[in-house]
């Protein structure tokens, strides 16, 4: 994802009709699935319960939308492969400095 214009923000909502303003981190695929990576747009740091939202792209009625991963199995898989992707790219770029 490009830095050059800043972060990407959506508001989503969730089954009980809350909105959540969420911080677009990246998107990835992963066993030929699409998954968007976000944070919490208000994250406060100190808060442990606070983490990166991982939520599938799928496709209803002709046009794409975000589901919850429901798998707990595959949502670990998905952060797992996230870090994994993270990180490689934090060292590519710690070398070219």
């Amino acid at each position: 994802m490009s830095e050059e214009y800043g972060s990407d923000f959506i508001t989503v909502k969730d089954d009980e009709g809350n909105e959540f303003e969420l911080e677009h981190l990246d998107t990835i695929e992963y066993e030929g699935q699409e998954y968007m990576v976000f944070l919490p747009a208000d994250m406060d740091e100190d808060d442990e319960d606070y983490g990166l939202i991982i939520l599938k792209v799928t496709e209803e009625d002709g046009a794409e939308i975000l589901a919850t991963v429901d798998n707990e199995e595959e949502q670990q898989k998905v952060y797992e492969y996230y870090m994994t992707v993270l990180f490689d790219e934090s060292e590519g770029e710690d070398e070219s400095e």
